[in-house]
């Protein structure tokens, strides 16, 4: 009968790998939201420029309220169109998030559990009912993974949501003339 005595450290380099994976997607999401913030940015100065330009050139007030409407109306739509793809990146991000998580926990407590097999069985003069504990202990291992799943999907809806309630609103049937 051969053991695994470098179990502890293949999950811990599991662990360690799974860190790793997390800390690199969220510096790639950091830098996605980064690049969107400052196209956005750009993107502003550049139409509040062009907008200052058309003001000046303005000799008319209503052509001049116009034009600020305008670019107020433009300004609100980018924001708002910079705010839904940041809500879709944070969605997309717990969503794996959460993915890696139930992984590591899907993975632990599968070690975890064999390790306390493989205690239980190499010990024959354990107390009588000791199988009771095993089967007490492995129910509360599916139990916590089945609510760390129902956290994880009620989280997912809620940023799924959220994306949602920030998308662009259609308009309320206007009638052309």
């Amino acid at each position: 009968m051969t053991t695994r005595h470098d179990s502890p450290m293949e999950a811990q380099q599991r662990g360690l790998e799974a860190a790793m994976r997390l800390a690199q997607l969220s510096m790639e999401n950091s830098k996605r939201i980064m690049a969107l913030q400052a196209e956005t940015a750009r993107a502003l100065f550049e139409a509040s420029v062009e907008s200052a330009r058309a003001l000046a050139g303005a000799k008319d007030p209503a052509v001049a309220l116009e034009l600020r409407t305008e670019y107020s109306r433009a300004t609100t739509e980018k924001m708002m169109e910079a705010a839904r793809e940041i809500a879709r990146i944070a969605s997309e991000t717990q969503g794996e998030f959460g993915r890696l998580v139930g992984e590591q926990l899907a993975g632990g407590s599968k070690e975890m559990m064999e390790s306390m097999q493989r205690a239980f069985a190499f010990n024959p003069a354990m107390a009588p009912g000791a199988e009771n504990a095993l089967g007490a202990f492995e129910q509360a291992i599916a139990t916590a993974r089945g609510a760390f799943e129902q956290l994880t999907k009620a989280s997912t809806e809620t940023f799924a949501n959220l994306a949602a309630a920030a998308a662009p609103a259609k308009p309320h049937g206007k009638s052309g003339g």
